[in-house]
């Protein structure tokens, strides 16, 4: 790279993605699209505790026509990064509906709101701003914890650099509690609690050659843990902004539909879900006729010939259309979505695919499309500087949920509202010198929150996750799926692939990998299904707050390969829960199967059966 020819240079992710952990280990988010991480020992640590998901920012230098001429590293420039988080949750208002949706908003009114004037200040907790320099640099002095709430300090996490001297975020360690003791006992707004989720700036001032350069600064999210590493949602935040700028002329569409660059992931991605709900096993999981990882289906859907035209059109007729005006519940994609719960029979209590998606199914369906092929992934350092600044920009979004915002689990509905943008997949950042305010009057209506100088004008520290729930976990643990539990599935599902609601358990797992069962057999233990929160408490209130005390002790859905399967009817490509802390002591009932099934490591049971008991799992009381 000729360093003469840099006129400018950007922080890339623009938006980059940490994820609490309570483990001291950690791994990089991925920096490739369509990639999820693949940590080594996998996402937990040898004490099932949480390892931190830590995203890498880079610099890039760019020409005077805004072309990316390559990354700079401390190889070439001397670097001085400046971060600055923080978690206002407790000091915003709150959470009743998104604002933006063009009904009847519900107007909130702050959370805490027995607290006014400069109190108010004691629920924000302010890490301040933290500056880094040099390669491999870490300790004490980059700790992002001069936050408190009230009089308790409050850690957010830590700042390191590599040997390159790129910056490396870590978030919270996943600790929400109640100033007062008090439990929790609601989704979005319990008064008197915090948690470590937090957001804010990314900036970095670089000398090259003698000349100084400011660049264009990112933002950082620290979000709760995926439950569901590489199950991508049918909609995801990235889909969510792409369709942003295409509507509002900031971007162009694709000029030509590609089957399996626009619409497979589509189709994919619902099929996929089957390992985290078990409707969406029934309606497209392995076995199903409309199960899209099926070869024979895809080459039949991927084939633009006129014969195929009418198995297009049959299924481009399942999808809900954001433009319509009706209610329609039996269309799919089968999740809720934002006005679920507040309103009903209206389009939105359901979830649609973006205008953009809808639109490019209906061109597929039409035969307006060519086939393509399946994109193999490419290693980051194989790509070019513009190619590896295009992955960064796509990767972190494509990470998160696209919906439904109720509020939502990473990042939430005030990134449809172009307001929030500089440019494309950049969100607009207040001056480092201008603060956040939580203050829009006694109540925040839709008006308000889309206005000029609003919310949304302008990012800065805390001002992207102050719109979630407080704490995370309670939301977590109460938009689940099947809420009418007379429906034959056990749909809509809220978040199912970063908050699974069934899962295949690892016990079922590796019953139905035996090679020595029938199929028969095997089919039974590949078709049982468990609820991800059935260590929990069945009460509202027990289940919610033991998610707050317990949530690492839950199972990731993680992918498990069987290569060597020939059974026709079985996956090669499993997603089983692992990693669950399922208690101490045997479980009878599997001991029981073996013997049903009449294996030898039934003889475990040998003994004296009678006095033989299983210890409770410790949960947390309330």
């Amino acid at each position: 790279m000729d360093i003469k020819k840099i006129k400018k240079v950007s922080i890339y992710p623009a938006i980059g993605i940490a994820r609490i952990g309570n483990s001291k280990e950690y791994f990089l988010a991925s920096e490739i699209p369509g990639v999820a991480p693949s940590p080594e020992g996998g996402f937990k640590d040898g004490n099932n505790l949480f390892k931190k998901q830590v995203p890498l920012f880079r610099i890039y230098g760019l020409d005077e026509h805004g072309n990316t001429l390559g990354e700079i590293t401390a190889d070439i420039a001397d670097i001085e990064w400046r971060v600055h988080t923080a978690n206002r949750k407790a000091a915003w208002y709150q959470f009743n509906n998104a604002l933006d949706l063009g009904v009847d908003a519900l107007p909130s009114t702050p959370r805490n709101g027995d607290m006014s004037g400069d109190d108010r200040q004691n629920l924000v907790i302010d890490a301040g701003i933290v500056k880094i320099k040099g390669r491999d640099t870490s300790g004490p002095a980059y700790q992002l914890d001069k936050g408190q709430f009230f009089d308790k300090k409050i850690s957010l996490g830590e700042i390191r650099t590599d040997h390159q001297g790129r910056l490396l975020v870590f978030g919270g360690d996943g600790i929400s509690e109640s100033r007062t003791g008090i439990p929790a006992i609601t989704f979005a707004n319990n008064d008197g609690w915090h948690d470590d989720v937090s957001d804010g700036t990314v900036r970095a001032t670089l000398t090259i050659g003698g000349v100084t350069f400011e660049a264009d600064p990112a933002m950082v999210v620290c979000t709760p843990p995926n439950f569901g590493p590489g199950l991508f949602p049918v909609v995801t935040m990235y889909d969510v902004a792409y369709d942003l700028f295409v509507r509002e002329k900031w971007m162009e569409g694709p000029q030509q539909v590609t089957f399996y660059d626009n619409i497979f992931p589509i189709f994919q991605r619902m099929s996929n879900a089957q390992w985290v709900n078990e409707g969406f096993f029934m309606l497209f999981g392995t076995n199903s006729p409309s199960d899209f990882n099926n070869p024979e289906l895809i080459k039949v859907l991927s084939n633009p010939a006129p014969e195929h035209a009418e198995e297009r059109r049959r299924i481009f007729s399942w999808f809900r259309n954001t433009a319509s005006d009706s209610y329609q519940p039996d269309l799919i994609p089968p999740y809720y979505g934002d006005l679920f719960g507040d309103y009903e029979k209206l389009p939105h209590v359901d979830l649609s695919v973006t205008a953009t998606q809808y639109q490019m199914l209906q061109s597929w369906a039409e035969g307006s499309f060519t086939t393509g092929s399946p994109a193999a992934p490419v290693p980051f350092e194989k790509m070019n500087p513009q190619q590896q600044t295009e992955a960064l920009l796509k990767v972190s979004l494509e990470e998160c949920l696209g919906g439904p915002f109720h509020p939502g689990i990473e990042i939430t509905w005030p990134f449809r509202q172009l307001i929030m943008w500089d440019k494309p997949f950049r969100l607009r950042i207040l001056p480092e010198e201008v603060p956040v305010s939580d203050n829009y009057g006694p109540m925040i209506t839709g008006e308000i929150a889309l206005s000029k100088n609003g919310p949304l004008d302008g990012s800065g520290p805390g001002s992207l996750t102050r719109w979630l729930g407080v704490p995370w976990q309670t939301d977590e643990a109460s938009c689940l799926s099947g809420y009418d539990t007379t429906l034959y599935l056990p749909l809509p599902s809220f978040w199912a692939t970063r908050v699974p609601n069934t899962v295949l358990s690892m016990k079922s797992y590796n019953r139905a990998t035996k090679k020595s069962l029938d199929t028969g057999q095997r089919l039974k233990h590949f078709s049982y299904r468990v609820d991800w929160l059935r260590d929990f408490a069945a009460s509202y209130v027990g289940r919610i707050n033991n998610m707050v005390a317990l949530w690492h002790e839950l199972g990731v859905i993680s992918k498990h390969s069987d290569a060597a399967n020939t059974n026709p009817y079985l996956p090669s490509e499993w997603w089983v829960e692992t990693d669950r802390k399922d208690g101490e002591g045997e479980d009878p009932t599997y001991h029981q199967v073996l013997r049903a099934e009449r294996e030898p490591e039934a003889k475990l049971l040998q003994g004296n059966r009678a006095t033989r008991q299983t210890k409770p799992l410790k949960r947390h009381e309330l």
